[in-house]
């Protein structure tokens, strides 16, 4: 049964759909044309034009769903233009809505680090820290309702305070926003695979790390309690990042809540597989498939990657 590549296909007990991929992507203001991210070969920044563009190319490609990340160009304590109506991303979803209409499922990651002029995912206690996490937690309600009213099908806290889907899930409600969803970083743990993202969405903290707010890698049960707190407060599905090495996380999640559950291929696993390739290492087609199999495989229903629009368009070819 492994004779042919058809015979082998028959009887595949897994198989990836573009429809499952969301490509995540980078809108910055005050650009004039996009710019490429160095450690993500063929990610941009994109302006606002290139982004309508890349979003049509992937629809072209049979990608349905992105994820966007705004850098913009004021940065304060309180991350205010996270919330803004005329914050980047509540402009890039307007944009991308009013040309794509229901074609594409938007989602909008909810978070401060790219908005705060310290990098921190919060506001803070003190000049430096601790987060304040209750503080936040009011903040993140008031992006949910930007992004909502700005068009977002979905919202994505990636966070990690403690109690924000109940937070974001109340203040959605009140605004009329009960048919936005959530889409948990539920288990997001504090990896040095985030490198290559925090150049690309300028959003490196200015002085500590996060490892007091996401997780730390060695846990699996506090993992499943973060999960489960998420769905009792409300998410819609529940996420794992990174991804590779944190499969054993996901499979365990899936196993145990069944809920639709997505897994975000992280910047530094997609420049790791590019960098190998670029020195012939590996064979770059046959590791984005092998690495996008085992996410798939260990019980991902969505997966968040870079390789996105290079997939779907080998996946319809």
């Amino acid at each position: 049964m492994r004779r042919t590549e058809v015979l082998r296909q028959l009887v595949a007990e897994h198989a990836l759909r573009a429809e499952q991929l969301v490509a995540p992507l980078f809108v910055k203001e005050g650009l004039s044309q996009p710019v490429e991210i160095p450690s993500l070969p063929g990610q941009y920044q994109h302006t606002l034009p290139s982004l309508v563009r890349e979003v049509g190319e992937l629809l072209e490609a049979g990608v349905r769903a992105v994820i966007l990340f705004g850098i913009p160009a004021r940065k304060d304590a309180a991350g205010s233009e996270a919330y803004s109506p005329d914050g980047i991303v509540q402009r890039a979803l307007r944009r991308l809505r009013g040309e794509f209409g229901d074609q594409v499922v938007l989602l909008a990651d909810l978070c401060l680090c790219e908005y705060t002029d310290h990098g921190h995912c919060g506001v803070l206690a003190g000049p430096e820290g601790p987060v304040d996490n209750d503080a936040t937690l009011e903040i993140y309600g008031r992006v949910a309702v930007a992004q909502a009213e700005a068009g977002a099908d979905l919202v994505a806290p990636s966070g990690m305070m403690d109690g924000q889907v109940q937070a974001i899930r109340r203040s959605l409600d009140q605004a009329g926003y009960s048919h936005v969803g959530i889409l948990a970083y539920a288990a997001k743990y504090a990896s040095c695979f985030y490198g290559p993202f925090r150049e690309a969405a300028e959003s490196a903290p200015r002085f500590g790390d996060r490892r007091t707010y996401q997780m730390d890698p060695p846990n699996v049960r506090e993992a499943l309690r973060e999960v489960a707190q998420d769905l009792e407060e409300g998410a819609d599905l529940v996420m794992v990042k990174p991804a590779l090495p944190y499969l054993d996380v996901l499979r365990a999640v899936k196993e145990r809540f069944g809920m639709p559950t997505a897994a975000y291929q992280v910047s530094g696993e997609y420049a790791m597989i590019h960098a190998a390739a670029q020195r012939g290492w590996v064979d770059l087609e046959r590791a984005m498939w092998e690495t996008l199999l085992a996410i798939r495989r260990a019980g991902a229903d969505v997966i968040l990657t870079y390789f996105a629009k290079e997939a779907a368009r080998k996946l319809r070819a």
